[in-house]
């Protein structure tokens, strides 16, 4: 047996058709007594009224079977833009593309959600000559909702507002399948390749400050993406390539001239690059070694390939202590990884006619732009320009990316419009197909408000911060008397929670294409939007069952058993709040902008708070402490609350402990 609503459909559909034939002739007849003489015409009518009530109550049974069955959470906002978006173009036919527009009300007394459509569904009618009052269109509206699983009732206010008010039992179900099911993202209608290129620190340089940001956004981007189901590749498009290569491996091979055969002891790799570089620019035999030593390793002779690997393995080992840190997963794949790949792009430019020659350069201009690419330098070397195309040829035709994202400092926003625009004059991409996107972030400042520097005005090394912060963690674990109630590997894992989700959060919590103040006292705060009061409320929310005395496994059965009452005005300000975090992933994955995941978590734990502080959880004799009530119903609302915030906590990198 085939689909009973796509059978019930091409049916409805072949009999719009042939109403729509008879009405033609009918209206053809010039005998005004003719016009409804086609009983055929009067009995396709009737029987296609019939044929749309059935298919309305196919519709409904199918969306409540998908609703139950579903072991993955429902965007309710997605749902409600499908039931509005029917009703709107049933509404409207005349309408092309006329505006969706649902959201959550703002003022709960008036609804869970509105749709404010009919605003702009009455300017676009004026547009084309028909004056209508926008609540008439939001009446028409409402009477061509569909059935459906999810509405209890509308209303309309102000000027065409259409409030909405879900049903409790809806929301009921839906936290009751969270938490039998755990949180799964709604499914993707086809699994799509990520490639995320972020952190990218230079070789023979330590990792500073400016590079937090990249791979604190980056890292949370790809664990984003990951937990939606996408395929993701997480690339370090380091720069180990170069003339400073030159000066390094000749310095190398002054200092250490056994280093073929015996490892140079190499511990301070910045120390060594300034020495290098001071060589460079004062010693004229010593430069023009360099440049030699850069030809050859160019050329890939085997002892300056060696003298390159021994430089990158000590910055590589160097960037690991950070990454280790900070819990970061990442493939190196450098400028050297695009070398070879360079000579064929820069021939399809100049094959299809987009290379110019400028003083020995060779450039291209894109549409809409008047500073040019430089593919060749006039040495006959290759660019930054011509190894980014390089990257983006590789990851759009070797890994068959879908989505593309650059995560590096707006300054380099230029660069990476170029970049794009080049790709798609070339016909490598289609933006409406392709998702190639930068994601560029701001500078960090100091609590003086300029570029973030340490005393003497150099660049902050980042594993100095790093370390700074866990000393800051542990003298707030030992102020709060931490240290006299936890073991000490509790402690150590406290103070790495705190420390690297404090650093993490304050960056993630700020719009990331401004700038943001880096300020360890305000990280640190327990109060207000930080890492530090989250991670201990949700310390908290996680000990109500631990106190109650209810073990997980008495959870999992009362979820499977017990219905979420949502009577209290603030059990329903939860569950809502709860059930939100599908559509706030939606948003997130739209603009990459993750403080709207540091806001709704948050709010999920200020709401939590009013809960708690208005519902008994649990209720204990005065005189004994001890617990005779439990209310478990609410109980499961902080085990809901709990699942929600260990995901938001895990896209964000941050790893809470049982104890605080």
């Amino acid at each position: 047996m085939g689909d009973p609503v796509t059978e019930c459909t091409a049916r409805l559909q072949q009999q719009e058709r042939e109403i729509q034939t008879l009405s033609a002739e009918v209206e053809s007849l010039k005998n005004p007594q003719n016009l409804n003489a086609s009983a055929r015409l009067e009995e396709l009518r009737e029987e296609n009224n019939k044929l749309k009530y059935r298919l309305n109550i196919l519709k409904r049974g199918l969306q409540e079977e998908k609703t139950n069955c579903s072991h993955a959470m429902l965007n309710i906002n997605q749902r409600l833009q499908e039931v509005f978006g029917e009703a709107i173009r049933a509404a409207c036919p005349e309408l092309d593309n006329p505006p969706l527009v649902v959201a959550p009300n703002q003022q709960a007394k008036f609804g869970d959600y509105q749709c404010n459509s009919a605003m702009a569904m009455a300017q676009m009618l004026k547009a084309k000559g028909m004056k209508i009052n926008p609540r008439e269109i939001a009446e028409k509206i409402i009477q061509n909702l569909p059935d459906n699983e999810l509405v209890q009732k509308t209303e309309i206010a102000g000027p065409g507002f259409i409030n909405i008010h879900l049903k409790r039992q809806f929301v009921s179900k839906l936290l009751s399948n969270l938490l039998v099911n755990g949180v799964k993202p709604p499914p993707l209608a086809s699994k799509k390749k990520v490639v995320v290129d972020f952190s990218s620190p230079n070789i023979a340089k330590e990792m500073h400050v400016g590079h937090l940001r990249s791979t604190i956004i980056g890292e949370s981007m790809c664990r984003l993406f990951e937990f939606l189901g996408y395929d993701v590749l997480r690339l370090n498009h380091v720069g180990d390539w170069g003339t400073q290569f030159g000066m390094l491996i000749a310095h190398l091979q002054d200092k250490f001239p056994n280093y073929l055969t015996v490892s140079p002891p190499i511990s301070d790799l910045q120390a060594f690059y300034k020495e290098s570089k001071k060589r460079f620019d004062e010693e004229e035999d010593f430069k023009k070694r360099a440049y030699q030593c850069v030809v050859r390793l160019q050329s890939k002779e085997p002892d300056f390939i060696k003298g390159w690997n021994l430089i990158c393995d000590v910055s590589r080992q160097e960037f690991q202590k950070i990454y280790d840190c900070l819990d970061i997963t990442i493939i190196e794949r450098g400028e050297s990884y695009y070398q070879d790949m360079m000579t064929k792009v820069v021939k399809e430019f100049e094959d299809k006619g987009f290379v110019q020659l400028d003083e020995g350069r060779k450039i291209v201009f894109v549409p809409g732009h008047s500073v040019p690419l430089t593919v060749v330098k006039s040495d006959g070397g290759y660019t930054y320009d011509t190894s980014d195309l390089a990257a983006l040829h590789n990851r759009l035709f070797d890994e068959k990316a879908d989505i593309i994202i650059y995560v590096t400092d707006s300054g380099q926003a230029m660069h990476f419009q170029l970049l794009y625009a080049a790709g798609q004059m070339i016909g490598w991409y289609n933006p409406q197909v392709t998702r190639v996107e930068h994601a560029g972030f701001g500078v960090v400042l100091g609590e003086d408000k300029k570029k973030f520097k340490t005393r003497s005005g150099d660049t902050v090394r980042l594993m100095d911060l790093l370390e700074e912060g866990l000393k800051r963690a542990m003298d707030k674990l030992k102020e709060k008397e931490r240290d006299k109630v936890l073991t000490p590997e509790e402690l150590t894992k406290a103070q790495r929670s705190v420390a690297f989700g404090c650093i993490k959060y304050a960056d993630l919590s700020h719009n990331r294409i401004n700038d943001y103040v880096f300020s360890f006292d305000k990280m640190l705060d327990d109060r207000g939007n930080t890492a530090a009061y989250l991670l201990y409320a949700f310390t908290r929310i996680r000990s109500i069952a631990r106190l109650a005395n209810i073990d997980e496994a008495t959870l999992k059965k009362a979820a499977e058993t017990t219905e979420v009452l949502l009577d209290h005005d603030k059990e329903w300000k939860l569950g809502k709040c709860i059930l939100r975090f599908p559509e706030i992933l939606q948003k997130v994955l739209d603009d990459l902008l993750l403080h709207t995941l540091c806001d709704y978590l948050y709010e999920l734990a200020t709401t939590f708070t009013e809960f708690y502080d208005s519902c008994y959880c649990i209720e204990k004799d005065r005189q004994t402490g001890e617990v005779v009530k439990v209310n478990m119903w609410r109980m499961l609302l902080c085990d809901a609350t709990a699942l929600i915030m260990a995901k938001c906590f895990d896209i964000l990198g941050i790893n809470p402990v049982d104890r605080m």
